[in-house]
This record gives structure tokens, C-alpha cells and sequence, in this order.
């Protein structure tokens, strides 16, 4: 069951000056320390980082909040599976969101694209319930 839906378009240009005047105090307030491990000294840094960023808004779409004081921007973490495909963890306020919108006896799965061309990023985020067996009676 999809439980929600949502995408954002974000410019590689806004994250490169971003990061070039604010170095590394704008990637702490964005990404987790992970992300930060991951993407600070790759050649395409401001890409790796502006993928991320629109991700992140696109899942907080999906959520049906986007970010605010309950869900917050380390709640949502851009990973990749084994054959690098992204993936995104959800933890805290975002993690607890999704519960409230999921059926009882499902799980949450987030699936993401992203996508580069002519100095843009899009990120499509679904989220989606899948059932799973459990007690009704609890």
C-alpha cells in the first residue's frame, strides 16, 4: 500500500555555493555524519550532496510534512544498498511519521530515484506500507 508520494527538483549550482560559503557548518545541518563521510571528498561533492538534499525534501513531502520541528533533516538518511543503488533509513521524528500514516501489521519501505541533467537534481520518493504477520489481538 503506498502510503505517500513525493518528489523535488533542487539546482547543483544553490548546494556548490552553499557548501563554498558555508563549508562544512551547511553539510552538518543537513546530512548525517555518514553522508558527510561519504560524499566530502568526492570530485562531485556538490552533486553527491544536491542529490542528497532533494531526497531528503522529496521524502519529507512524502511524509506529508516536510521538514519542520518534528521531522528534521538527520531524521532522514540517503544510503546506498550493495550495488549502489540509493536507498534512504528513516530514524526519530520521520521514522515515527511514517508509523502513524502505516496500517497496523505493515512495515515502511521508502524506495527513491534520483536523477542529474543540465544542472538540476530530482529526487522521487514513495513510501509504502507492506503487510507483515502479527498478533491483531495485541
Amino acid at each position: 500500500m503506498i502510503i505517500g508520494v513525493g518528489t523535488d527538483i533542487h539546482e547543483l549550482e544553490r548546494t556548490a555555493d552553499a557548501i563554498k560559503r558555508r563549508g562544512i557548518g551547511y553539510l552538518e545541518r543537513l546530512f548525517t555524519v555518514n553522508e558527510i563521510a561519504a560524499g566530502k571528498n568526492r570530485r562531485d561533492a556538490a552533486g553527491f550532496f544536491a542529490r542528497r538534499f532533494a531526497a531528503k525534501e522529496a521524502c519529507a513531502k512524502a511524509l506529508g510534512t516536510g521538514i519542520t520541528g518534528r521531522v528534521n533533516w538527520h531524521d532522514i538518511e540517503i544510503t546506498r544498498d550493495g550495488p549502489g543503488a540509493p536507498k534512504i533509513a528513516l530514524s526519530g521524528g520521520a521514522l515515527q511519521r511514517a508509523r502513524r500514516l502505516a496500517p497496523k501489521c505493515t512495515e515502511i519501505h521508502a524506495h527513491v530515484s534520483l536523477a542529474t541533467a543540465r544542472g538540476l537534481c530530482v529526487a522521487v520518493v514513495v513510501l509504502e506500507a507492506r503487510p507483515v504477520w502479527c498478533d491483531q489481538s495485541l
